[in-house]
């Protein structure tokens, strides 16, 4: 196939051009050639059999990327035998097309149907077998060598079902071995007005390997705190060391190690120990189910960490303002813990508990998760019986899930819960169901049995344009204990934080025709039968988009939140108008009111180098509160690099106190393929290692990422199983680059470190004339070939080759009649413009 690349240099260099185009590109599956029409000094010598049938490739192994309907089958290439395996034209013909021997391994891959696999014919060659697809009509396979693919089209009916955005577990990639550490690091320096100055550093990630589908993973923080140059608090702590795989036949994970229970009935706790677990991410984008939000008013620029069982599930920095956490994974359940550190120290603390979708299963599926093990601390150190728990969900029809789960631990704790789900189809869906636990203890306490009920609802009105995505109640008698309670109160006498009540909602609403204003309404309320706390947690968020003559794009926000723990009231208010003000800018008027002091401030904020650098800068006053007026200014600097990514900020308030603060994240993967370093990387998670064969400095993924002097770079968030698009930002690419495979797509299990090579080719474009050592020139149409084997050139009339993309001092390959013939070698330096002689070396006889 003729590449756009070729196609200039062939019209400009080779008057007969046009007419090989023509014949190489029609249908037919044979042609013949009359080269007395060609403009060629010597007619005697022209080799077009490579034209005279379609899609004819000289027989040989090549290495070639497989894909299938346009979808990428493996990580890397594979090696591709080409052969005349069978006669394929007219029985009289003596010629037969070389043909692609797709072996066994290679058809495995493909994510055939197994009545299709039963219906391929096997046909000998060598050692090994080629697969015969004439008895599945309408299979198309087509070698690109320019682009270094083979091309597989075949009706979908022959496949496994997929989508767009999905593809079957047979066509899943568990990527190559390697080792990570991905990081997250935040650093403050606080010099109070008539205090010492304090300095913290913090940080957070996970370190892991990768071996076949096979993952382990250490997730690790630290804590270093001086105040007035002496150290006052130094932490550091492995806090979980786990090994996991997925078993896609399962549609599950397999854990072994440290873990926490992540139950949809029942309240996590720590355990060392093996869980199998459904995992909604394997099945179709449309079956999965939803991430937990998470909302918030940040007083300055705060750095904002939710935890869960003392894990850091997410740990970065917002500016002031409203903020809303919607990446956190969508595996996570149960009670949440966020805090907003502002820059003065000052700490608010509040609980999430992200309520879930009714718990309905689709009809004939069964979801489940079974645990085995022994509980543990917020450490390593076990406690407690060894337990086993599981819990399923069964769709018994298209409107009724039976679903419940038990804990058992011999004589000291069990639980049993049972529920039913029910979709009411116009009034929504609904779910209910009921937990009974006994917990034994050897002292006075005797035996505590308690019961809870539950019950949770979701609707979505279309005619109010409204929905009430989670709304759910529970309450629980005094003598239920979860898990974790009764470890509490066995081995730290501890029998307080007892639940009595939670109910939590969220509902949002649009207003107008164009629903340019939004109503949403977040609440958490929870109470407990000691009455040492209750935990209240209140947002309401008023939004409003307008334009007001050549002013397009002003909107208008107002929030207001409560949050109560541990008999603590923290009340915000928070309002921002923001005007833009042309080249991406935004100016911006914010109020924010908390604990009787209020805060006013102008601000704008701008996006550079097409959205990878972002900064604001906020100036005002703060008063009121019964303190002095003070003024303030604080300003926040982030960058999205290819190394790693970068925030700064800065705040003064006189009077008050002075901070600076940094944050710097990302991470490093080392594989036999090659190793980056590489921004964001998020707790091991999915990544994909591009290879540009040694080229550096190739842009990919809209720029955020740079191939370092190796060729090579790592794309990070990656979603697990799911179809992932990669590509080369053209636009981009230096002048003197040309990429002859720019696209990849990929499809990574969870955890996995995905391997995709670029064609990229770096170098000259000259042209040259090829000798042969009896003083004649290779025939018109001979291939001329990289050491990769990525065709860089054709001769033409009289030895007249266009070469592009070439390394000089490397050595060419010249091949016709079905293999290499002769070589030729580029010098180490050309003349500019001055055409070059090259002798064809070490001719075959």
């Amino acid at each position: 196939m003729l590449t756009n690349r070729k196609l200039t240099a062939y019209l400009s260099c080779c008057p007969i051009a046009p007419v090989l185009l023509m014949l190489t590109i029609r249908d037919a599956e044979a042609v013949e050639f009359n080269t007395d029409v060609l403009d060629a000094s010597d007619r005697q010598n022209i080799n077009v059999s490579r034209f005279s049938q379609a899609g004819y490739v000289m027989p040989g192994q090549y290495q070639l990327q497989v894909v299938i309907n346009g979808q990428s089958m493996s990580s890397s290439t594979l090696p591709v035998t080409f052969a005349e395996l069978k006669k394929t034209v007219e029985e009289g013909d003596k010629k037969s097309l070389p043909q692609a021997c797709l072996t066994r391994e290679i058809v495995a891959q493909m994510g055939l149907t197994e009545t299709s696999q039963g219906k391929l014919l096997w046909i000998p060659f060598g050692e090994t077998e080629c697969a015969d697809f004439s008895q599945l009509p309408g299979v198309e396979i087509q070698a690109d060598l320019s682009d270094g693919t083979l091309l597989i089209n075949m009706p979908q009916a022959w496949l496994e079902y997929s989508d767009a955005t999905w593809l079957p577990p047979s066509r899943w990639d568990n990527g190559i071995p390697g080792l990570m550490l991905d990081y997250n690091l935040n650093a403050t320096v606080t010099q109070p007005q008539e205090r010492e100055e304090s300095r913290n550093f913090s940080f957070n990630g996970t370190t892991g390997a990768n071996f076949g589908p096979w993952r382990l993973r250490a997730d690790y923080q630290g804590n270093i705190t001086q105040v007035d140059g002496e150290s006052d608090d130094n932490q550091f702590d492995w806090n979980r060391v786990y090994l996991y795989r997925a078993i896609p036949k399962l549609q599950a994970n397999l854990t072994l190690g440290e873990n926490y229970i992540s139950s949809d009935i029942f309240s996590a706790w720590n355990y060392t120990g093996v869980s199998l677990e459904s995992d909604d991410r394997m099945l179709p984008p449309k079956l999965r189910g939803y991430a937990p939000q998470v909302s918030g008013v940040a007083e300055t620029n705060a750095r904002v960490v939710i935890s869960q069982q003392g894990r850091i599930l997410y740990d970065a920095t917002v500016p002031a303002g409203p903020f809303t956490i919607q990446d956190l994974d969508s595996s996570i359940r149960g009670r949440l813990d966020v805090e907003v550190i502002e820059q003065n120290g000052q700490k608010k603390t509040f609980q999430v508990d992200t309520a879930y979708v009714p718990y309905l299963t689709r009809p004939g599926q069964v979801r489940y998760k079974l645990i085995s093990g022994k509980s543990r601390t917020n450490g390593h150190d076990l406690e407690g019986p060894f337990f086993v728990s599981g819990e399923a969900s069964w769709g018994i029809n298209n409107s009724w899930s039976l679903y419940g789960g038990g804990i058992i631990s011999g004589n000291d704790y069990n639980a049993l819960a049972i529920g039913l789900g029910r979709d009411m189809n116009a009034l929504g869906t609904l779910s209910t169901d009921l937990t009974q636990s006994i917990a034994n203890f050897d002292d006075e306490h005797g035996t505590m049995k308690g019961k809870s009920w539950r019950m949770s609802y979701s609707k979505r009105f279309d005619e109010a344009n409204a929905d009430i995505n989670f709304a759910g109640y529970r309450f629980s008698e005094n003598d239920y204990m979860s898990m974790q309670q009764y470890l509490d109160a066995r081995y730290r006498d501890d029998f307080t934080g007892r639940e009595k009540q939670l109910y939590t909602a969220t509902l949002n609403k649009s207003l107008g025709e164009n629903g340019r204003t939004s109503v949403g309404l977040q609440l958490s309320h929870q109470t407990y039968w000691d009455d040492t706390k209750q935990s209240n947690y209140y947002t309401l968020s008023i939004n409003h988009y307008m334009d007001i003559g050549d002013f397009r794009g002003i909107s208008m926000s107002l929030s207001a939140s409560r949050s109560r723990y541990y008999d603590e009231d923290n009340d915000s208010l928070y309002f921002r108008i923001s005007i833009p003000t042309g080249g991406g800018g935004t100016a911006s008027y914010n109020l924010n009111t908390t604990e009787g002091r209020v805060s006013q401030t102008a601000g704008y904020s701008n996006s550079l180098n097409k959205g990878l650098d972002n900064y604001s800068i906020n100036a005002g006053v703060n008063t009121g509160g019964g303190e002095s007026t003070d003024g303030q200014f604080n300003g926040y600097y982030s960058h999205t690099g290819t190394r790693a990514n970068l925030s700064t900020n800065l705040a003064w308030v006189s009077n008050d106190y002075t901070s600076l603060g940094l944050n710097l994240s990302g991470g490093a993967t080392l594989t036999a393929k090659g190793a980056a370093l590489h921004a964001g990387g998020t707790n091991g998670g999915t990544r994909l290692l591009v290879d540009t064969e040694g080229v550096a400095g190739v842009p990919v993924n809209g720029g955020r990422v740079t191939t370092n002097r190796w060729g090579t770079g790592v794309v990070t968030g990656m979603s697990s199983y799911y179809r992932n698009t990669t590509s080369i930002d053209l636009n981009k690419l230096p002048e003197d680059m040309e990429a002859t495979r720019s696209v990849v797509e990929s499809v990574l299990t969870e955890g996995a470190i995905g391997y995709r090579e670029f064609g990229v080719l770096k170098g000259a474009k000259l042209f040259a004339v090829v000798k042969r050592k009896d003083g004649t020139v290779p025939p018109f149409g001979a291939s001329v070939t990289n050491t990769k084997g990525t065709e860089v050139g054709m001769v033409s009339d009289e030895g007249l080759v266009w070469l592009s993309g070439v390394a000089l001092g490397e050595t060419l390959q010249v091949g016709w009649d079905g293999q290499q013939q002769c070589s030729i070698a580029l010098p180490e330096t050309v003349p500019p413009e001055q055409q070059l002689l090259l002798p064809c070396q070490n001719e075959k006889a």
